[in-house]
Order: structure tokens, then C-alpha cells, then sequence
């Protein structure tokens, strides 16, 4: 893995998490300093992110998020019931044993860190145990679809759930989605993933922020 590809884990985990706050301005070398990390990685990061949707650059100032709504959210959730729950039932044809199998230690450490209630290892596995099962089906252009959409929803509201015990409730469908593949049952496969949907859609990104009008405006003055 590059460092400009290591920067784009940290900094996208830092959105993810809510430690990059929306209502914020960020420089790349501010950002680099406060994450631990080298400056030039960073900005390539942040352009990535900008490419993304996810960023946009405020002129002479740095970066800041772009604000995502409801109306956005539900949009962006229903692509992914569209695209990741056939993607993933798919593999009830396609996908050997021992390759759902080999994602098992993924789910583990899934459970594990929401267990201690670390929350980048959690969101680096859970984003990997997800990605990893569409990439069993082989359509590269639907992984990186499915990442863009899960990087779009930015779930603010992780930290929350974490102390509150919620991604310990949530971890164990992880386990549910492989075995009901190994069943080769594809109405369990579609019920544990529209269940595991729910909690994005619903609990993980209730909190999340919307723009404004006011700051729609504001954000135009200043872009």
C-alpha cells in the first residue's frame, strides 16, 4: 500500500468516525499533523476524497466536507439495496466455500473491536469484510461503486453507537450473512443483508448532518 493510499485509509476513517468534523475547514498540513501523518500523502488523500464527492476545496483555505441530507441518504441507501443485496446473493452460485470461509477471521475482528469499541478497526474491517464478499462475485465496477456509496453516507454518529453498545448488536450479522451463504439459501442471504442495510440507513446515520439553507449560502460565498 502507497502513502498516499495509507493517508486515504486514515483520513477516510477519520470522516467515517466523525473526528473530521463537517462544520470545519481543513488544510492538508493541519490535517497531516493532527492524524500522525506526512503532508504530501495527505493532500493526494484529500483530492482523492474531492474526486469522490465526499471533499471540496474552499479557495485558500483547505478542505471541508460536503454536507449530505436525508433526501441524500435515502437515495444513496437505496442504490445499495439495489446493487450489494443481489451482488451478494449472487455468490450462492458463485463463491466457493473456503473463499466465504477465508472472511470469517474478518467478522471476528469485526465482533472483536466492536466488543472493545474501536471504532477504526471496527469501520477498516466491517468496510473490507463487505468489500471482500462482492469481490467473490468478480465485477470490479460494482465494488468500487458499493465503496463510493459507503464512503458517501459518512455515518457522524458511530461514536455514539459504540459506547452505546449498538455495533455490538450489529457485529454478529456478519457471521449470519456467511453461514446463510454457506446454507446456499439465498432468502436468508437477502433477509440478513436487508436487515444489516437497515441499521445504515437507520441508527448509523440518523445523526448525521445536513446543510442548511443558510449554509448552502455561505458555503457558495466562500467557495
Amino acid at each position: 500500500m502507497s502513502l498516499r493510499e495509507q493517508a486515504l485509509v486514515i483520513v477516510r476513517q477519520a470522516i467515517v468516525s466523525g473526528e473530521i468534523g463537517p462544520d470545519e475547514i481543513y488544510s492538508a498540513s493541519a490535517l497531516a499533523t493532527r492524524l500522525g501523518v506526512s503532508n504530501s500523502p495527505v493532500r493526494e488523500a484529500m483530492l482523492t476524497l474531492v474526486n469522490q464527492g465526499i471533499l471540496e476545496p474552499v479557495r485558500n483555505r483547505g478542505f471541508r466536507i460536503v454536507p449530505i441530507s436525508e433526501h441524500d441518504l435515502d437515495e444513496i441507501g437505496e442504490m445499495r439495496r439495489m446493487l450489494e443485496i443481489p451482488g451478494v446473493a449472487a455468490l450462492v452460485e458463485r463463491a466457493s466455500d473456503r473463499d466465504i470461509e477465508a472472511l470469517r477471521p474478518v467478522a471476528t475482528e469485526i465482533a472483536d473491536a466492536a466488543h472493545s469499541g474501536d471504532i477504526p478497526v471496527f469501520l477498516e474491517a466491517d468496510r473490507r469484510f463487505h468489500l471482500g464478499l462482492l469481490e467473490l462475485g468478480g465485477n470490479t465496477r460494482l465494488v468500487e461503486t458499493v465503496a463510493r456509496l459507503r464512503d458517501q453516507t459518512r455515518l457522524y454518529g458511530v461514536s455514539a453507537l459504540a459506547e452505546q453498545g449498538t455495533l455490538q448488536q450489529t457485529a454478529p450479522e456478519h457471521f449470519e450473512i456467511l453461514d446463510a451463504l454457506l446454507a446456499r439459501d439465498v432468502a436468508a442471504v437477502e433477509a440478513v443483508m436487508n436487515r444489516h442495510l437497515d441499521h445504515v440507513r437507520g441508527e448509523w446515520a440518523a445523526t448525521t448532518p445536513a446543510a442548511t439553507a443558510a449554509e448552502q449560502a455561505e458555503r457558495a460565498a466562500s467557495s
